[in-house]
């Protein structure tokens, strides 16, 4: 029924992020490793998903002033906590209050909330914290997902479908909210898939209000959840792991990632739209996590999909970089705004039916089938 966004003030320019990186961490002498993460970064001609420009929350001043989150394996666990602990649901409230003015209705009508970050661990949880910026009712239902990753957004939307359908009345809040000071960290020669995650990975939150039957002319939907599905990839145990230490989080790309998300999809896209007789893949709109580049490419050559229909997750991707759970949030975003822009017929690019697509450890895949409003 609405969607919001938010990021961080502090925006980086991926052209030049290479030279920042290597000078804030104290690398420069690591001459080859740069040059390598320079290709990382570098926007070619011709590319259809480079990242131009990320928003971190992290600054230069910050960083000179907590120098093991600079290292590469320091113990920095507490100095990360105190970024990411008041900061997750700070950048949430704001993406929410969007969505909420949206939405249009009280927020003391708000029954549940979702709450999802891969970003630090607390107790009382973000949740909580989230309740009490945004002054919800103390007797909100509240769910925390922590560490889940990249997949999660499109969880979310999966609980958020469950809550609204078995609950008369119900409106839920459901929020992903990330920021990488957890993961951060120096480069190592040893370990190029932590330098993948220093190119790709930025921050941001996205927030939904999901609820069945519309109040007519006060509430206005914008894509009904129609299928959900949750399933772990066969033969992809190790492909991507996260492990929070004392070093903060770090991410673990064991196995070829596009491979085995492109060898895989069709499967998932015939489990959720052979019962309503759909089968050709360019008849949708397409919301994908944008885990890199390398995964739209793979997904569009294996479908054999027209360029225009993973815009909205290149676009997101190029203008945000990789938000973890909070990406497929930004592209409904797009995609709805794109559409009303170009003058579609529906939400979904003038197109009826859709899917939203979330990656991420496991290999876990969240399938969500879309049905799109009329504009």
């Amino acid at each position: 029924m609405a969607i919001g966004t938010a990021n961080p003030a502090n925006c980086v320019d991926q052209s030049t992020y290479p030279d920042f990186y290597f000078r804030i961490t104290n690398s420069d002498h690591m001459t080859e490793l740069k040059r390598k993460f320079q290709r990382m970064c570098k926007l070619r001609a011709g590319d259809k998903s480079m990242i131009r420009k990320r928003y971190l929350h992290l600054t230069e001043e910050f960083l000179r002033e907590h120098p093991n989150m600079c290292a590469f394996m320091a113990p920095s666990l507490d100095d990360r906590q105190d970024v990411v602990v008041p900061e997750i649901p700070k950048l949430a409230k704001e993406a929410a209050a969007k969505a909420i003015k949206e939405w249009g209705q009280p927020k003391s009508s708000i029954t549940h909330l979702i709450f999802c970050t891969t970003s630090g661990v607390d107790m009382p949880g973000a949740d909580y914290q989230l309740t009490k910026l945004l002054g919800l009712r103390p007797s909100v239902k509240r769910c925390m997902m922590y560490q889940q990753g990249c997949f999660a957004g499109g969880t979310v939307l999966r609980l958020a479908k469950d809550l609204a359908e078995n609950n008369r009345g119900a409106r839920v809040l459901a929020v992903c909210s990330e920021i990488t000071a957890v993961t951060f960290r120096g480069p190592s020669d040893s370990h190029l898939d932590s330098l993948v995650g220093q190119a790709l990975f930025g921050d941001g939150a996205g927030a939904v209000i999901v609820g069945s039957d519309p109040i007519p002319e006060v509430e206005k939907p914008i894509f009904e959840l129609v299928y959900t599905a949750q399933t772990i990839v066969p033969n992809s145990e190790g492909a991507i792991d996260g492990h929070l230490r004392e070093v903060g989080l770090t991410f673990h790309l064991l196995k070829d990632v596009p491979g085995l998300v492109s060898k895989n999809i069709e499967k998932c896209l015939d489990d959720a739209f052979r019962p309503l007789g759909i089968s050709d893949w360019n008849s949708l709109f397409w919301a994908a996590h944008p885990g890199g580049p390398a995964i739209l490419d793979q997904i569009e050559a294996k479908l054999e999909l027209k360029e225009e229909k993973l815009r909205a997750s290149r676009h997101v991707l190029a203008e945000y970089g990789n938000m973890s759970s909070a990406c497929v949030l930004f592209i409904l975003d797009e995609m709805r705004k794109k559409s009303a822009a170009d003058g579609c017929a529906t939400t979904g690019e003038g197109l009826d039916w859709g899917v939203l697509f979330g990656f991420g450890p496991g290999l876990t895949v969240e399938t969500v089938v879309l049905h799109s409003v009329a504009l």
